[in-house]
Parts: structure tokens; C-alpha cells; sequence
């Protein structure tokens, strides 16, 4: 029957309290807290359905624990419910955000049973008694107020904190906000592959029609410098043709007639 290093609040509400002489004193309904110091001082429990009386426990009674049992040595203390009430709690403190607006409440907490030190709250959205609510986890750096029945945290939302324990709707939304982001960043991906193959599509039909137009100018200009060659040449044999012509002509003349 070791206790362990940590313990959750809600694990204790589960448990009856046996003392050394084997009297159950019946089952554990509230904490007895110190919210200044987010400390656990002890619990509460009720010995009788019947009875309106309370007992109170110290921490440094509990001696073991089981997984129906808390054994405590000593003598708890009587009270009532009119007296209890008075006590200073954190639990179904309403939580606000940095901006004033209601987030949920205090659920349960996380504490060291050897000192009553508290480690962390658990918060939720709504009533912690409904079964399959979820919890958050908010650390004592996050608070930034506490006053009886509410605490001011320095976050906007839940979503700022890490989830403890989710509800099947939070698993759910949970999933949908990791597909919706996973589906965004394929289409960023995706986006940006399609306008570098257009850009590069782009630069090629540039870089194509730049050597299209430098080949026809190059081949425009020997067209026309063959064209220009080919008349000189055409006009030069056409003279000397003729040049060749005429001589002939004026021989054969000269040896048809009698009088030279």
C-alpha cells in the first residue's frame, strides 16, 4: 500500500477512508485547500447518508492507499456543511481568459501527496461531472488572478493548452484541424509546383522565339547578299557575253565581204 509520488484529485473520490482502528468513515466529497499557496491541506468525508455530519482529514494522516481504500491513522475532525462551506476551493472555479470572457471551470488538479503541493489544475468546458468531458492541463505560471469561485489565466482559448484527456467531439475536431491543415499545405505544395513549371514554361517559349528570329534575321541577310552576288555575277558573265558576241560578229563580217 505505497502512495505514489502523484495523484489526481478525482482518483481520492473513489475511495473510502478506514482508520487504524478498521472503521470506515465512508467515502471522500471535498478538498480541503489553501488557494493562496495552490496547496491541498486534506479532504473531506462523509461517514453517513443519513447524517449531515463531515469529517476532516489531515494530508500527513494518510499512511496508504489502495484501489478502494485510503488508510489514514488518527482521528478526523467533525463539522458540518454550513462550515465546510466556508472553506476557501479552487474547485468549479470558473476560469476567464487574458480578455475577461468565461473559458469553463476547474475540474480537477494534480498534487504531490507527501507535501500538498499543487503541480497543475485540470479545466473544462463544461460541468467536470458530465462522463467523457475533456480536460486541459493549466500550470500555476498561467495564472495570473484568483479570487473565491474564479481564476484569470493568461491564455485566449483552450487550444493554447495541452489537452489532458479528450471527449470523442474533441478527437474528432482535433482531427479535422490536422486534415484541414495537412489538406492546405498539399494545395500550397501543389500551387507552387504548377507556377515553377509555368514560369519555366515561360522562359522556354521566350528563349525558343529569341533563337527563331535571331536564325531568320541571319538567314534573311545571306538570302539578300546571295540575291545582290548573283546579279553582280549574272550582270559581269552577261557583259562579257555579249562583248564575246559582238567581236565574233564583226569578224564573220569581215570575211563575207568582198571589198575588204
Amino acid at each position: 500500500m505505497s502512495i505514489p509520488n502523484k495523484l489526481l484529485f478525482s482518483d481520492f473520490l473513489k475511495h473510502n477512508v478506514r482508520c487504524d482502528k478498521g472503521i470506515d468513515h465512508g467515502p471522500v466529497v471535498a478538498a480541503w485547500m489553501h488557494p493562496p499557496a495552490h496547496r491541498i491541506l486534506g479532504w473531506i468525508s462523509r461517514p453517513s447518508n443519513l447524517r449531515l455530519e463531515r469529517e476532516v482529514w489531515r494530508l500527513n494522516q494518510l499512511k496508504g492507499i489502495n484501489q478502494h481504500e485510503l488508510y489514514v491513522k488518527g482521528n478526523g475532525s467533525s463539522s458540518d456543511d454550513q462550515t465546510l462551506d466556508r472553506f476557501p476551493t479552487l474547485m468549479k472555479a470558473n476560469v476567464f481568459n487574458s480578455n475577461g470572457e468565461k473559458l469553463g471551470l476547474i475540474a480537477d488538479f494534480v498534487f504531490e501527496p507527501k507535501k500538498g503541493n499543487i503541480q497543475y489544475y485540470l479545466v473544462s468546458r463544461s460541468n467536470p461531472l458530465i462522463p467523457g468531458t475533456s480536460r486541459w492541463r493549466l500550470s500555476l505560471s498561467q495564472i495570473i488572478d484568483k479570487q473565491p469561485g474564479s481564476i484569470s489565466c493568461d491564455i485566449h482559448t483552450f487550444e493554447d493548452l495541452p489537452i489532458h484527456k479528450a471527449s470523442l467531439r474533441e478527437e474528432f475536431l482535433s482531427k479535422s484541424r490536422k486534415w484541414k491543415n495537412q489538406f492546405q499545405d498539399l494545395t500550397y505544395k501543389a500551387s507552387d509546383r504548377l507556377e515553377g513549371w509555368i514560369d519555366e514554361q515561360i522562359i522556354e517559349n521566350e528563349n525558343t522565339s529569341f533563337n527563331d528570329s535571331f536564325i531568320s534575321e541571319d538567314n534573311s541577310d545571306s538570302y539578300d547578299d546571295w540575291i545582290d552576288n548573283l546579279d553582280i555575277d549574272s550582270s559581269e558573265e552577261f557583259n562579257r557575253m555579249n562583248e564575246s558576241r559582238r567581236k565574233t560578229s564583226s569578224t564573220n563580217d569581215r570575211d563575207l565581204d568582198p571589198w575588204i
